[in-house]
């Protein structure tokens, strides 16, 4: 797989894999089949893997913790920190103060049984605490050679500045795909200018994107979807429009309409570099094979204009879920 590079000094595969789903939120899980997922991507030479202390919480650090061991594998790591809640709570905090950041890094190294972080993001600012001040500690974690890169997260422009005036940021991770690309109006413009690199989450829309929901579906339990206003009943009789214009450009372009989501994020710049979750082999390798597929300018910009005609209703979260959102 082709790699790319995030700030002045990341390189990692194009294409990344987000493990949240294998821990939480999106219903049951099974470590066993999550450990066989990771170990195809590495085969199929993904070596970006991105996780969280929240995930779980913990379980998922925890999980990969477990696949370094068996695998050792030669990845890159990254994972966040700044978002508490407790288990079985989808409420949370968020703390950004200079020793939480140091305890939550050394908790997460013993967690995945590393002695260095690639790349350690603000999962959520909070506003009331300095960015300037986090910033400082995790600079310090950098010199001690405990974590390589900085990395934020559903970040503003101007916080985003004013971080990166205190120690260069490699990545900025916000949601991204065809049906959010409010990034695209400021912070992503702003990346470019300096240099950082941006990893999308929920490239395919949470699944969304995959054509595999409508305004019948019905979700498992435990699957935090069921509760997003963008996938209510309502929502989704609108929202299904969109999937349905990606699945015909899909069919026209021989590939699946989760391949045709993720080319047209890799074609947006050689600074992408996206990170769809899952947790089954099936759609690991469909989201992989997505890295050898080129979409035009022409393609891209037809693929948009049908987008556009049709308006995305719902916010991405539930309020709670919106605490720390452009910070």
């Amino acid at each position: 797989m082709k790699t790319r590079q995030l700030g002045s000094k990341l390189n990692v595969s194009a294409l990344g894999l987000g493990c949240m789903g294998m821990s939480e939120f999106y219903g049951s899980h099974d470590d066993s089949v999550s450990l066989r997922v990771m170990a195809r991507a590495v085969e199929l030479g993904i070596d970006f893997f991105d996780t969280a202390d929240m995930y779980g919480p913990h379980h998922n650090e925890e999980l990969i913790g477990r696949f370094l061991k068996e695998a050792k594998a030669p990845l890159k790591i990254a994972t966040k920190f700044g978002i508490n809640r407790k288990p079985g709570e989808y409420k949370r905090t968020i703390e950004n103060s200079r020793q939480y950041a140091r305890q939550a890094c050394e908790a997460s190294l013993k967690r995945l049984g590393l002695d260095y972080i690639d790349l350690y993001y603000v999962h959520r600012v909070n506003p009331e605490q300095p960015v300037e001040d986090v910033m400082g500690e995790l600079s310090r974690l950098v010199e001690e050679g405990k974590i390589g890169n900085i990395g934020l997260c559903e970040i503003n422009e101007s916080t985003l500045r004013r971080a990166h005036a205190v120690h260069p940021i490699a990545a900025v991770q916000t949601e991204y795909s065809l049906w959010s690309r409010d990034v695209e109006n400021a912070i992503l413009p702003a990346c470019r200018e300096l240099g950082i690199g941006f990893v999308p989450y929920s490239p395919l829309g949470r699944g969304f994107l995959t054509g595999s929901f409508n305004s019948e579906t019905e979700f498992e339990e435990g699957d935090f979807r069921a509760n997003l206003p963008r996938f209510s009943k309502e929502a989704l009789l609108i929202n299904e429009g969109i999937a349905k214009v990606i699945t015909k450009a899909a069919h026209q372009k021989k590939c699946t309409p989760a391949q045709l989501s993720l080319a047209w994020l890799l074609a947006k710049g050689n600074d992408i570099v996206p990170i769809p979750g899952t947790k089954r082999l099936k759609y690991l390798e469909e989201n992989a094979a997505a890295t050898e597929i080129e979409l035009t300018s022409d393609e891209v910009q037809a693929l948009e204009a049908e987008i556009a005609r049709i308006p995305v209703v719902g916010e991405r979260y539930t309020p709670e879920g919106m605490k720390g959102l452009n910070a």
